[in-house]
């Protein structure tokens, strides 16, 4: 597993391959595929956010929590469905509030974030993989321990991210971010479910690229192809 890994992540996370818990993940994911199980993304996908966003190049992270389970939805990218694939509800939000946020930014006619990712968002959900049709299904596995440790390490390595953490779930990973080195952006997370609740209007991508320009960064071009 630890060879898919961008070498800049390979180097503050590979000890987290030697360890009990992710030994125990790849023999889960091992027996899911033996029960005939499907699972999403599909394994060269898995570590995509990793390796779209290289540790050294990233500026700001957005948090999801599982991976979409739906066919041919995930791949590997926090929110990001591939072309050809419809937009799944929170990313309609999120566009959306990008119309209103982002002067001139234009809602594009498909769901991949690659762009985002190969400008320094790590678009990284808790959990990385799901079983086919059954949300949730891969939590409480291992990942979550490994996704928590990437946090910590560009918490603790780095200064001037800014971290985008939507929903209850994800503003719990805020104990493992130093607000003190970096901005943390919360709101309501964009779903249908909670998007009326705090996440319209709270202008998190003008507020990111404030944060950025202010520390003389490349503010993110949030327009997507």
């Amino acid at each position: 597993m630890s060879a898919a890994l961008e070498p800049g992540w390979l180097n503050v996370l590979e000890t987290e391959f030697e360890k009990q818990y992710m030994k125990d993940l790849k023999a889960f994911l091992l027996s899911e595929k033996e029960n005939g199980f499907t699972v999403f993304p599909k394994g060269a996908d898995i570590f995509n956010a990793f390796n779209y966003t290289p540790f050294d190049k990233v500026k700001v992270v957005i948090l999801g929590q599982d991976p979409y389970h739906g066919d041919g939805q995930a791949h590997g990218l926090s929110f990001s469905v591939k072309k050809g694939v419809t937009v799944p509800p929170s990313l309609k939000n999120i566009y959306k509030e990008l119309e209103t946020d982002i002067e001139g930014f234009k809602t594009p006619n498909h769901g991949n974030l690659t762009q985002w990712a190969e400008e320094g968002v790590l678009l990284l959900n808790a959990t990385l993989t799901v079983r086919a049709h059954q949300p949730g299904s891969h939590q409480g596995k291992g990942w979550e321990a490994f996704t928590d440790q990437a946090i910590s390490q560009l918490s603790n390595q780095k200064t001037g991210l800014v971290f985008l953490l939507w929903g209850k779930f994800a503003q719990n990973k805020s104990l493992l971010i130093d607000e003190q080195k970096h901005t943390v952006i919360k709101s309501a997370h964009p779903s249908p479910f909670s998007a009326y609740n705090g996440f319209f209007g709270s202008k998190p991508f003008s507020k990111t690229n404030a944060a950025l320009t202010k520390q003389g960064l490349q503010p993110v071009n949030w327009q997507i192809s």
